[in-house]
């Protein structure tokens, strides 16, 4: 269960407690970021490396041991080791933090490490552009949306930097000048030029930070917005909830759509007896399975399932996903719910039948409710007519019927159609002719 502080702003509690399936899809993003970073890391060792095996080598002949090769072989060591972890798990945050010291340990040891490689003064290493690598070590950190990792590298930095100068500046050889053109031409120090570094290291992270703090925010509210609309799919078409998330203007009752639509009404034959022999859980469970089974070819086809009635589904094709040939597509459907029907059973091995009405005509497709609770649906005479064709099917022994107007769109060649007859529907004044398929077995 939630907790909620009762005293903190609703704002507040609703950034701190976030649902645990957000939670979980947050930090999926942030695990693919330390992909990301692992990968761009062993990008940097391979250009340190490359650069040092162009650079000119000014050690003696007789030297024993050169740091920069050890140093980069750390520093490629403990990259690939924290990508390895990272493909297989989450990394925990104190393992994080000691990666971010690790990091400008690493880089601050490589720049000290040039003044032995080139044999000279301490002081020329703070000369040196590899402190530039020190911002794409934070930037790095960015990737995470979390501005508390980028705080970390940017302390870490100016505070290995300080150390670095205060290094040169105890060496009693070392000159510090505030002369800067000396400072340019010379081994000595100009003690504001690397306090300018720090400041610059510090603001560039205080400004990250700012803005990562910004962004994580809309990252939640993004990753919201995806999971609710995803779970908003389960309960309206996948369609409408898209429109729904991308729509401009609040969503409110009577908007739809009126187009031409193919509807698809099944239901289950002797549903009344089988509630009478099943427990109410037997039943749910074998409705689900029933439903999860004859939904499957409905949506491959291309249709919505926009009711669910008890026993019986509603279809639509066309609406509110545009399909050109939804007719052809209905009927597919239609004779592949019967085919599946025939050659399984459902729940505790229970054979179920159902019967299907299908009719092709112009329908409205849109929300309905109140201005607090709204659902999706499809509305019009044609609508209704599918779901008296599907009642017709009791009086002729077949398990499909549907309209002449869906037998004319979906192609009278395309399909093994046979005319039923003319029938007076319930409801209409005019005959309708209906027809079935034939099993093409």
């Amino acid at each position: 269960m939630l907790k909620i502080n009762p005293n903190r702003p609703a704002s507040a509690n609703r950034r701190q407690v976030l649902p645990d399936r957000v939670r979980r899809a947050i930090e999926r993003q942030q695990a693919r970021s330390e992909l990301i970073i692992g990968w761009i890391q062993l990008g940097i060792v391979a250009t340190f490396w490359i650069l040092y095996t162009i650079a000119p080598k000014t050690f003696a002949e007789d030297a024993g041991f050169e740091p920069v090769p050890w140093v980069l072989a750390c520093y490629f060591a403990f990259t690939v080791t924290r990508l390895s972890i990272a493909h297989k798990r989450n990394l925990s945050d104190w393992f994080l933090y000691v990666s971010v010291v690790i990091d400008m340990l690493l880089l601050m040891v490589l720049i000290w490490s040039f003044h032995l490689q080139y044999q000279q003064p301490p002081s020329f290493y703070l000369k040196v552009p590899t402190l530039l690598y020190v911002f794409i070590f934070i930037a790095l950190r960015a990737l995470r949306f979390e501005a508390r990792f980028v705080i970390a590298a940017g302390l870490t930095a100016a505070i290995g930097w300080l150390v670095m100068v205060w290094y040169v500046i105890s060496n009693d050889s070392m000159e510090v000048t505030r002369d800067y053109v000396r400072y340019m031409t010379s081994n000595s120090v100009l003690l504001g030029a690397e306090f300018d570094k720090i400041i610059t290291i510090l603001m560039v992270t205080m400004i990250l930070a700012v803005a990562l703090f910004r962004a994580r925010n809309l990252l939640i509210e993004s990753v919201v917005g995806s999971t609710t609309a995803r779970d908003l799919s389960r309960f309206v078409p996948s369609e409408v909830a898209r429109q729904m998330q991308s729509a401009a203007d609040e969503i409110t009752a009577g908007q739809g759509e009126l187009k031409p639509t193919t509807i698809l009404f099944s239901d289950l034959e002797g549903f009344t007896s089988l509630s009478e022999k099943l427990t109410p859980t037997d039943l749910i469970n074998t409705l689900n399975d029933y439903f999860s089974a004859v939904v499957e070819p409905i949506e491959r086809f291309g249709g919505t399932v926009t009711q669910f009635q008890g026993d019986a589904i509603l279809a639509s094709f066309n609406q509110p996903a545009t399909d050109e040939d939804h007719a052809a597509n209905a009927v597919r459907a239609a004779v592949e719910i019967q085919k599946i029907l025939d050659d399984r059973t459902f729940g505790e091995g229970l054979r179920l039948r159902c019967r299907i009405g299908i009719n092709t005509g112009i329908v409205v497709g849109g929300l309905v409710g109140t201005k607090d609770r709204l659902g999706y649906t499809v509305h019009g005479d044609d609508v209704n007519l599918a779901a008296r064709l599907e009642q017709l099917n009791k009086d002729y022994g077949t398990t499909i019927l549907l309209s002449e107007s869906t037998r004319d769109m979906a192609g009278a060649e395309n399909f093994p159609f046979r005319r039923i007859g003319e029938v007076q529907v319930r409801g209409r004044q005019s005959a309708t002719t209906v027809y079935t398929i034939d099993s093409e077995d």
